[in-house]
């Protein structure tokens, strides 16, 4: 009888997990439903990537490799995949929405056990950071659903006008 209860609970387990097939993302499925200006959101209206079959990815996900390499890896390891006193973020997106994302971005976090403190500083303030925080998060949830690679995106589409005006935009620079 044990054994039994014991396989029911491995089967509803595995029904409510998935089969391994599906993408684990804690923003929902990252299929891209709707797109404005080369910009892409799922179907709850996050920002999500779009990859090609060639392989190309779309300008926020190239733009979101950059920047994170230029803001983020130094602490969470190349690619997103961790450090030894920072967790690996294309795993921490499988779990958390992209509103926590942003507030934990923004606003910074402090986790503390008996083994260690880890400390992510708050960016709110840094525009380098915050001007691109949805690339990054595009580009995070690509990696956190093995859509794209570890290496620099070879393809990708240009950079779309509207992404040029925000970027002016919030940099403060005028035309």
């Amino acid at each position: 009888m044990e054994v039994r209860v014991a396989m029911i609970g491995l089967i509803a387990l595995t029904l409510a997990c998935g089969t391994g097939a599906t993408r684990a993302d804690g923003s929902g499925d990252p299929t891209a439903a709707t797109s404005e200006d080369g910009k892409y959101f799922d179907k709850a209206g996050n920002p999500t990537y779009k990859v090609q079959e060639d392989g190309a990815v779309d300008w926020y996900t190239y733009s979101g490799f950059r920047r994170y390499h230029s803001e983020c890896h130094v602490c969470h390891g190349p690619a997103g995949d961790g450090s030894s006193f920072a967790p690996a973020l294309k795993d921490s997106l499988k779990r958390i929405s992209y509103a926590d994302f942003l507030g934990i971005v923004a606003s910074g976090r402090k986790n503390v056990t008996t083994a260690q403190e880890n400390v992510m500083p708050a960016f709110g303030d840094n525009r380098n950071v915050m001007c691109y925080i949805d690339d990054i998060y595009v580009y995070l949830r690509a990696r956190a659903n093995d859509a794209v690679g570890r290496a620099r995106p070879e393809k990708h589409d240009d950079r779309p006008e509207a992404f040029a005006k925000a970027e002016d935009a919030c940099m403060g620079f005028k035309p």
